[in-house]
């Protein structure tokens, strides 16, 4: 029996404000040439397992670590990250919150940097959830913290489901510790069995 449900942020309650995906962007701008899969693993333990005093620092560290040097591509990078937080909004079925969060406990978890922190408070969301795990607040990945979540709550892994838009990094990280992972797919163009197309279908499959 489902007790608690852990959801992602970007792209699962939030949208992103810019299209492609900050995150894609970023990549594309990366004169290091690497499949986006191997991109995203080294992108987010450069950016998102820290603090930052400002986001110039952050990129010029990410560049650092892809070992390059141009602060124009800095600019961009940092232009990029706000245009993804000023212009982001609350997808439409993320109203379920407020009843799901009656019935169960609610965990979310992020890799994102300070600027998730900020989403969060802008749509009033902090309201609906047990615990909320920000991966630069915490030092770890999204993949590290599903242990020490269920821990907290003091429920076993198939007590739990993750509901996220990724695969790599909600859904497997999930399934290593027992959490079972229920892809969101809202444009329904992916194969996966455990998948719903809006979160107004989430109850149906729990």
């Amino acid at each position: 029996m489902v007790k608690a449900i852990f959801f992602d942020l970007w792209g699962t309650l939030v949208e992103n404000g810019s299209f492609p995906s900050p995150v894609k962007q970023i990549w594309r701008l990366i004169p290091e040439r690497m499949s986006f899969q191997d991109f995203i693993v080294k992108f987010e333990k450069s950016l998102m397992i820290q603090e930052f005093d400002n986001l110039v620092k952050a990129f010029t560290k990410v560049l650092k670590d892809f070992k390059t040097k141009d602060e124009e591509l800095v600019e961009k990078m940092v232009g990029v990250w706000n245009r993804n937080a000023l212009f982001s909004r609350l997808f439409p079925d993320a109203k379920v919150l407020e009843d799901l969060k009656k019935k169960y406990k609610l965990v979310l978890l992020s890799n994102s940097t300070s600027e998730a922190r900020n989403v969060i408070e802008k749509f009033k969301i902090e309201e609906y959830f047990d615990l909320i795990y920000i991966s630069c607040e915490q030092g770890k990945l999204k993949a590290d913290l599903f242990n020490e979540a269920l821990k907290k709550l003091k429920l076993k892994p198939e007590d739990a489901v993750m509901v996220g838009d990724s695969t790599h990094t909600d859904i497997d990280g999930a399934e290593r510790v027992g959490i079972r992972g229920i892809l969101l797919d809202r444009r329904n163009k992916r194969e996966f069995e455990n998948k719903i197309v809006s979160l107004n279908d989430l109850e149906s499959v729990l």
